[in-house]
């Protein structure tokens, strides 16, 4: 069944605006390592453009600028912004650890740690650039911009079409 023009005409903008909402809610935001540095470049041109504050502090981000999603991106995400676990008021010490032995808490965590591939910023910065709300995970905002090489100047120029792109979407602009 094909939709009559006018009632495309209708919806569409209704879902840009309300993409563009949650977009608009962004104030600060932490730029996780991308490939070649560009998080750095990134950093340097949202601030003196004065589109996002970018925070150091992960915990203090409405956001994630990443170039990379997928179970990578989870385990650093998971990393990142655990919550952590209540303590109780009264609980008792710790036992002591007798030389060299292991807590099954610490055998635990290497069990975890061990099979899972390490998180790199070599072989990514393939262009894609999502914006990640924290508390919902959802990618509030892509963009394709892949650098022409792998220069400090390109990269620059590259974060810069990255931004000025963002500040349109911002804005509203088509």
């Amino acid at each position: 069944m094909m939709l009559p023009k006018w009632f495309l005409a209708l919806i569409v903008p209704m879902f840009l605006l309300a993409d563009r909402a949650g977009l608009t809610q962004v104030q600060t935001v932490y730029l996780m390592p991308m490939g070649y540095g560009l998080d750095q470049y990134l950093a340097n041109r949202l601030t003196s453009e004065s589109v996002f504050n970018v925070v150091t502090d992960p915990k203090r981000a409405d956001a994630v600028l990443t170039d990379q999603l997928g179970g990578g991106f989870e385990r650093r995400f998971d990393e990142l912004f655990r919550r952590p676990e209540p303590v109780a008021e009264h609980a008792p010490p710790p036992p002591e650890k007798k030389g060299k032995e292991m807590d099954a808490e610490a055998i635990a965590q290497l069990k975890l740690t061990s099979g899972q591939p390490p998180i790199s910023s070599f072989s990514r910065g393939k262009g894609n650039i999502f914006l990640v709300d924290i508390k919902t995970r959802q990618v509030l905002w892509s963009l394709y911009e892949r650098p022409k090489k792998i220069l400090p100047d390109e990269l620059d120029r590259t974060s810069g079409r990255i931004v000025l792109r963002l500040k349109k979407d911002l804005a509203g602009k088509p």
